[in-house]
């Protein structure tokens, strides 16, 4: 896995340089059977990186731009009227494909955001009494601007908690805006990205994942986590069962991104802020802003070792 996943990183600094580990928990996301959610301020790179990510994918994708005008229908499709054969033709929308980049989703309403709800949750859709298969694998990409910025929808908690992982990318440093401003990156350089993955290498490296087991002090680590976040009066409520197995599935992708067989704590740790941030909310936080630090508050008031 560790030659692939190098490959993959390669690809991606073509056009993100600077974000080594924002690029590895991306595919972390993805290896780990995840919808992704990149998080940002505009022109910070959010969609050069999903289209990034589904170029090196190998999969098919489409992107969908979301605006406050579109509709369901715009999303899943739509049956038209065939006159000739007397009879409606479902016409399938950007929903049915391998990878799907939802760019800016919280520009959409509420009820198109609700849409890729059922898609995201159980691979399927039910559109006009029918439910209809989604392709294998499928994963979503999502872009959004911070819920400060004016004209955006904030996700409801309903639909943060069906993406596995949540990106911020943040300023680039001095040397690789440099390189942006001189042409050597960004989304000029997406064609030259090559797919260094499939549908079967992928279906590898996730059989390669399910073998690596946590120990049992590792399983203890978790709990003790995850019980803190239900017991401490700082947050508006714990995490559920499933995030707790997200941090799980992340960490044992994350060790067998490194080549390892068996979990270390550092596996959680270096995965945990990316999956819980946005799952939670300070007690405080009235507005509805998940708290940026709250993951690594949390690593700090849990210890290791009881």
């Amino acid at each position: 896995m560790e030659t692939v996943i190098k490959r993959c990183l390669v690809e991606l600094e073509k056009v993100m340089v600077g974000k080594p580990h924002q690029l590895r928990l991306a595919l972390c996301c993805l290896i780990s059977r995840g919808h992704l959610l990149i998080e940002d301020l505009p022109g910070m790179g959010k969609t050069t990186l999903a289209q990034g990510l589904a170029r090196v994918m190998g999969l098919s994708y489409s992107r969908i731009q979301f605006t406050s005008d579109l509709l369901p229908a715009d999303i899943l499709g739509v049956s038209v009227y065939d006159r000739d054969r007397n009879l409606f033709d479902f016409h399938p929308g950007p929903i049915f494909s391998q990878v799907v980049l939802a760019d800016e989703i919280n520009r959409a309403t509420p009820k198109s955001q609700s849409a890729l709800l059922e898609a995201m949750e159980e691979r399927q859709v039910s559109i006009e009494g029918e439910t209809r298969h989604l392709p294998a694998p499928f994963f979503v990409i999502a872009t959004q601007n911070p819920q400060s910025q004016a004209g955006t929808f904030p996700l409801p908690e309903s639909q943060l908690d069906r993406f596995l992982m949540r990106l911020q990318l943040g300023y680039p440093d001095t040397d690789a805006e440099r390189l942006i401003l001189m042409g050597e990156s960004g989304r000029g350089r997406i064609d030259q990205v090559e797919a260094c993955l499939d549908q079967e290498v992928l279906a590898d490296l996730q059989r390669q994942v399910n073998a690596v087991r946590p120990s049992s002090a590792l399983i203890d680590y978790l709990q003790r986590l995850v019980a803190h976040t239900r017991s401490s009066d700082q947050f508006a409520w714990g995490l559920s069962p499933r995030a707790s197995q997200a941090l799980l599935q992340c960490a044992r992708t994350w060790a067998c991104m490194d080549g390892r067989t068996h979990l270390v704590p550092e596996d959680l740790q270096a995965v945990l802020p990316s999956v819980v941030e946005h799952r939670l909310r300070e007690q405080s936080d009235h507005r509805g802003y998940s708290g940026q630090a709250l993951g690594q508050r949390l690593l700090a008031e849990v210890d290791v070792v009881r």
